[in-house]
């Protein structure tokens, strides 16, 4: 771990993934590092970061809010501009994490800065509030995007998802009654948390290999 990142994988790999924490939980979480662990453990580099709140929090110890997802724009642009990486690049994060990075994919994209972006669980709405809808700038998005979201996600079920108008750059990767962190109830689908990582991980490299930037 370096001041600012957690990495994982090869560090010559031709391919690194930066990933940001959801809004509750930091970028060593549980689910965090299962998901990079998965990802590295199929050939790409991972590099995950924090954001500023989020850091102040280890300190502190205190809970506070996350900042609205817009205020954290330029904390992640100064993340790649800052990540030591050579290659293609590709962003995203763990649903806050993820939505942020979806805003600054474009411009990112168009400076050829970046060749995808992936989305853990994007938070389509809140909670119990399906019509406070957070996907205006997902209609026109451009850079080519791999969402990976449990069908039985609270922040947007394949249901839900299914009536978005959402940007042909989007492809959508459905894991079989998958929560926010992509977990199933293995009696009920019968996969495990392990089999959803697999299939992820493989789906990530195989949608990669078709990126052209």
């Amino acid at each position: 771990m370096s001041d600012k990142f957690l990495f994982d994988g090869p560090a010559h790999s031709e391919t690194t993934i930066l990933l940001a924490h959801g809004a509750g939980a930091p970028m060593d979480s549980a689910s965090m590092t299962a998901t990079a662990q998965a990802l590295a453990g199929i050939g790409f580099r991972v590099a995950r970061f924090e954001f500023a709140y989020m850091a102040a929090r280890r300190v502190s110890g205190e809970r506070k809010p996350s900042p609205k997802g817009e205020t954290l724009k330029p904390e992640y642009l100064e993340a790649v501009a800052s990540l030591p990486a050579s290659g293609r690049l590709i962003i995203g994060g763990k649903s806050l994490g993820g939505r942020v990075a979806s805003m600054i994919a474009d411009e990112l994209y168009a400076a050829r800065t970046i060749a995808g972006l992936l989305c853990l669980g994007y938070p389509f709405h809140p909670p119990a509030k399906p019509k406070q809808l957070r996907t205006a700038h997902l209609v026109d998005l451009k850079t080519p995007t791999l969402i990976c979201q449990g069908t039985r996600d609270e922040f947007g079920t394949r249901e839900d998802v299914a009536h978005y108008r959402l940007s042909p750059a989007i492809r959508m990767l459905w894991l079989e009654d998958g929560d926010h962190d992509l977990k199933p109830r293995k009696t009920i689908s019968g996969f495990s948390a392990a089999d959803h990582l697999q299939t992820l991980a493989q789906t990530v490299k195989d949608w990669s290999e078709g990126l052209t930037a």
